[in-house]
């Protein structure tokens, strides 16, 4: 079936896999490619066999190295496109897909529980302002990493904010003093060292950016461990404004060069979204 798009949210790993040829081959990608992944926009076609979907429906989704365009085309079977929800917009629906799945996974698998403390590591970035809100939804006490400049926008939300760097430890542990339940590392591998030094499991660190073997025995995580119905849920949710989507800048796609470029500087609040 073929959508036409109407937004594209960008993830630091799109321009991974547009410059990386062999990150590239691992989603089946031969430099050079398209771009993007995260779109959203409306059914302009479908084929004899699509039932799910009808021409006017809007969706939202992931297409791998394609995004960026005016039309994709996708298949239903594949699991990758969604009903955007009534009342909410294409931009704010286009930045769901991989961030949605992966701020799931990555609370998924340590298993976070009501009155629990959580260390968030990237909490102000597309994916972690997600996980933060999530883990708060479940009851935990939210103690997030992330720049000055992004402390209220967070203690909104709900979250302890405290800095990034050297000494991290320490400064979560004057935070928290009765001690962290389990932490997740979003960005690099500063979190799950401090998770380790205030005596967290590795068993309960759970990362998303660190490869396939985070050190000391931390869990490396991907978006398909979110539980079913997990991005469905979590876009009614916006929807129904229980969950916040931060735009930090919006481009034209004439100028998604400049938009590549914000998202691949870092320390980005929010989510950067092309429109079409």
């Amino acid at each position: 079936m073929r959508v036409k798009v109407s937004a594209v949210a960008l993830n630091p790993m799109d321009w991974k896999l547009s410059s990386l040829p062999d990150i590239a081959q691992m989603f089946g990608l031969v430099l050079p490619s398209g771009f993007g992944h995260d779109f959203a926009g409306t059914v302009d076609e479908v084929g004899e066999a699509v039932s799910q979907f009808s021409v006017g429906d809007r969706v939202f989704g992931g297409a791998v190295g394609r995004a960026s365009a005016e039309y994709v085309v996708v298949d239903p079977a594949e699991g990758t496109l969604l009903h955007t929800p009534d009342g909410l917009e294409d931009h704010i629906a286009s930045t769901l897909f991989v961030p949605a799945g992966a701020a799931d996974a990555a609370l998924r698998v340590i298993d976070l529980a009501d009155g629990e403390t959580v260390l968030i590591g990237g909490a102000a970035g597309g994916v972690g302002v997600l996980a933060v809100q999530l883990a708060r939804l479940i009851g935990a006490n939210v103690i997030g990493t992330a720049s000055p400049t992004t402390f209220d926008f967070l203690r909104e939300l709900g979250v302890e904010p405290v800095a990034y760097g050297p000494g991290l430890a320490d400064r979560v542990r004057s935070l928290a003093p009765r001690g962290v339940d389990a932490a997740v590392s979003l960005v690099g591998t500063e979190t799950i060292d401090a998770a380790l030094a205030l005596g967290v499991t590795p068993e309960r660190i759970s990362s998303i950016d660190a490869g396939p073997h985070p050190p000391g025995g931390a869990r490396a995580t991907v978006g398909t461990e979110a539980a079913p119905g997990a991005i469905e849920r979590i876009a009614q949710a916006v929807a129904s404004g229980t969950i916040t989507i931060p735009i930090a800048a919006t481009f034209t796609l004439e100028h998604i060069r400049d938009a590549v470029t914000v998202q691949r500087e870092g320390h980005v609040h929010g989510k950067v979204v092309v429109k079409l």
